[in-house]
């Protein structure tokens, strides 16, 4: 088994701080930029938000907007009839049920139509300064490539990576594994020969990329001339 506590270490010294790519000012705003990040870049979401979150500003705005005019302006996020609807009914709960308020646990967040797991935890840790590991598409790929689980369920992995990772380090490893996949450990190049974590990684293929990264004209050579 891979070395959880140290992994997190190494990652929280290259990526100090690290913080939720998505733009927000309050918790709803967080919410509604994680539903309309399915299938969608963050920063074309942000794009979006830029606008919406000024033309709605509560859930009952949401709950009350004309489906029309909301699929009009998420329209660039894709998939925007599903998320219109997602989101209407997902803040018509929220009216009904809590108030308008965005509520602060794991069980209530997860009650709101479209929330899963990984969509409350990452609002708990973000926007209400919980601890809470959230399992998006790279933190289950990196946590795999790692040794750290061993399972392509999400919320297997949640829960295997709770019982390893320090409590006191939930949010900031998750937010770390974000960014490491989108940076290093990417789906279909990983930049191994670059990783700071390649001592500590179980992957067997990792070796054969990190080779790839040394030859001429490799991911690492690229990297440099990028940076240049």
């Amino acid at each position: 088994m891979a070395d959880a506590a140290a992994i997190t270490e190494r990652l929280l010294e290259k990526y100090r701080r690290p913080k939720v790519a998505l733009e927000f000012s309050n918790p709803l705003e967080l919410l509604v930029a994680t539903i309309l990040s399915a299938q969608c870049t963050d920063e074309r979401v942000n794009q979006v938000t830029r606008t919406l979150f000024r033309r709605y500003r509560s859930a009952r705005a949401y709950a009350e907007a004309d489906p029309a005019e909301l699929e009009a302006l998420i329209r660039p996020t894709g998939y925007y009839r599903q998320k219109a609807r997602a989101l209407i009914a997902c803040c018509r709960a929220l009216v009904e049920r809590f108030g308008g308020k965005v509520p602060d646990s794991v069980e209530e967040l997860t009650s709101l139509p479209g929330v899963g797991r990984k969509t409350a935890n990452l609002v708990l840790g973000s926007a209400f300064g919980r601890q809470a590991i959230a399992v998006d598409t790279h933190v289950l790929r990196v946590a795999n490539r790692l040794g750290l689980v061993a399972t392509r369920n999400a919320d297997e992995a949640e829960e295997a990576l709770r019982t390893q990772v320090p409590q006191r380090r939930w949010t900031a490893f998750t937010l770390a594994m974000i960014l490491h996949g989108r940076e290093t450990c990417t789906a279909r190049t990983p930049r191994c020969g670059e990783c700071v974590l390649y001592d500590l990684c179980e992957w067997p293929e990792k070796a054969r990329h990190a080779a790839g990264d040394r030859r001429p004209g490799g991911q690492a050579a690229r990297s440099r001339v990028r940076r240049s």
